[in-house]
């Protein structure tokens, strides 16, 4: 439970004098901020396919920046780096996950965007007919971006309160609910070029901000990086042990195959997450979304170093004791770091906090409206345009923006209502439904000529049973310390991940189904290979599935 800030001391020593100038800032970086994107949305033309997907006309460059940019999430940027800080080489090796992922997804860009599908229920209905597809991709892109949702908005509504120096539960369940608004607010009205255009402004503030951060740290250890590793370790819960494994408290008691199935299945899962796929598929065609990937990969590349580095130097400046006397998950890490790498009272130290609280805001408002949207997206497209044929493009506008509004609202009130309690299932969850429903769907797709519908539908909805059922029994919900329900113990599931059985199991369902089913000659394998290879069916396709 996050403790009084000013009786810890991370940011009492800002005065309300200088915490005023902090706020100031804040305030008018989200005023500018709002009125530059809603400027942006209302000039996009009021047309589905311009506000899904850009009209498929974002260059390889802009694309490239977007897509790092949703690489740098609030759980990212916070929860990496408290990770690095507090349990040192575990936080290292989950960091560089968030890059390996970026492999995983450029092998699937160019088929992906070749296919011309950008919702998961297009791109299950690849291979089956009937609704049933469609209904099943916006079921499990719900299930991906609701938990998502929660674990934004309720780190972007700690994180905010922290930062313009509140700490009591009230205070940030307030900024919760505030950040919240905002983003349903832009979501509503937001199309991807918009969003783009912030992702894209927030790659290189954010590296600029954690270069600093970085900078300043090494400068207080005489820009020696060996001193500065050194005080980290010094300076954690266990010196001896900051810089082997084993130290992560999660997974550090059920054994190597836990932590090596954790660490496969959020590659897996985060390289196919709903939003991500949706902006592939804006890409002008498949070598250019290749070609964005690789860009995005330079880019994370980038990132990833400097979050380690702020991690690092969040322990060695900080200390671990301090930082968990703030917040117990080390998401205040690189927060706590800008109010300490320089003195007291210094004009600086007002700068490098004012910075980071509009990099933080801007990581909110992104990636929330980005996983938003391609949920609001998902269902418009595989729910209401599907039911409804005969539909204007004014009233499939007017049910994407209530989508929108809909989705944020619950996860905003979910976010709320379980504020109290650790979340760090959800994130588990969502990954792992994304690993095991969306990630086999998609290889089969692209490269077994005998996947069909019944295969299909066996593995998404065998793997979404499977990843609910054993979340519900494994230990982060029950049995240890850091459940959801620590004193309850019905933790049968040895495993911190679903994912370690429903990821096989959902690739054994989709082969056992397909086998098992009459042939079917209404989707020719061969013509779809031609098109994931050249993609100039897509467009004919496209056409087809509107119908």
């Amino acid at each position: 439970m996050t403790m009084d800030i000013l009786s810890s001391g991370a940011l009492a020593p800002i005065s309300a004098d200088a915490r005023r100038p902090v706020i100031v800032a804040f305030l008018v970086f989200i005023g500018v901020s709002l009125l530059w994107l809603f400027t942006l949305a209302t000039a996009e033309e009021e047309t589905p396919e311009k506000l899904y997907v850009a009209d498929r006309s974002l260059t390889p460059l802009f694309n490239g920046f977007a897509l790092a940019g949703e690489q740098i999430s609030v759980v990212t940027l916070l929860a990496v780096s408290g990770g690095v800080a507090l349990f040192g080489y575990d936080g290292f090796a989950y960091a560089l996950d968030g890059l390996i992922m970026l492999g995983v997804l450029l092998l699937l860009a160019q088929k992906i965007r070749n296919s011309g599908r950008y919702t998961l229920g297009e791109l299950f209905s690849l291979r089956a007919s009937g609704p049933g597809p469609r209904i099943a991709g916006t079921v499990v892109t719900l299930a991906i971006t609701i938990p998502l949702l929660v674990i934004q908005l309720r780190a972007a509504g700690v994180s905010t309160a922290l930062l313009i120096g509140f700490s009591s539960d009230g205070a940030q369940v307030l900024c919760t609910v505030l950040m919240g608004c905002l983003v349903a607010c832009f979501a509503a009205v937001a199309g991807l070029r918009g969003n783009g255009f912030m992702h894209v402004a927030k790659v290189p503030l954010t590296l600029a901000a954690l270069a600093v951060l970085a900078l300043l740290a090494l400068k207080k250890f005489d820009w020696d990086p060996g001193s500065l590793l050194s005080a980290s370790a010094a300076n954690s819960m266990a010196p001896d042990a900051y810089l082997k494994p084993g130290l992560w408290p999660y997974t550090a008691s059920l054994g190597a195959f836990n932590t090596f199935g954790n660490h496969i299945v959020f590659i897996l899962g985060t390289a196919v997450m709903p939003h991500l796929i949706l902006r592939v598929g804006a890409s002008r065609s498949g070598r250019a979304a290749r070609r964005s990937m690789t860009i995005a990969t330079g880019l994370v590349g980038i990132f990833i170093p400097l979050l380690i580095a702020t991690g690092f130097a969040a322990a060695a400046v900080v200390g671990a004791a301090g930082i968990v006397s703030v917040d117990d998950a080390g998401q205040s890490s690189s927060i706590l770091l800008a109010s300490e790498v320089l003195g007291d009272g210094s004009t600086g130290r007002v700068v490098l906090i004012s910075l980071m609280a509009c990099v933080v805001f801007l990581t909110v408002l992104t990636t929330v409206t980005s996983v938003t949207f391609a949920a609001a997206v998902a269902f418009t497209r595989d729910v209401f345009t599907s039911r409804r044929r005969n539909h204007t493009d004014v009233e499939e506008m007017r049910a994407l923006r209530v989508a929108a509004i809909v989705v944020c609202m619950v996860g905003l009130s979910l976010a709320a209502a379980v504020h109290r309690y650790p979340t760090e299932f959800l994130v588990t969850f969502s990954i792992s439904v994304a690993a095991s429903c969306v990630f086999p769907a998609l290889i089969y797709s692209f490269y077994w000529h005998r996947f069909n519908r019944r295969g299909l539908l066996w593995s998404v909805y065998g793997g979404l049973l499977l990843c609910t059922v054993l979340t519900l029994f494994s230990p982060i919900v029950s049995g240890t310390e850091f459940a959801l329900w620590p004193k309850a113990s019905f933790d049968w599931y040895p495993y911190e991940t679903p994912g370690l059985v429903s990821v096989p199991a959902a690739f054994v369902l989709g082969w056992l189904g397909s086998v098992t089913s009459p042939k079917s000659s209404k989707h020719d394998f061969r013509l779809l290979q031609h098109r994931f290879l050249t993609g100039r069916a897509a467009g004919s396709h496209a056409a087809e599935s509107q119908r």
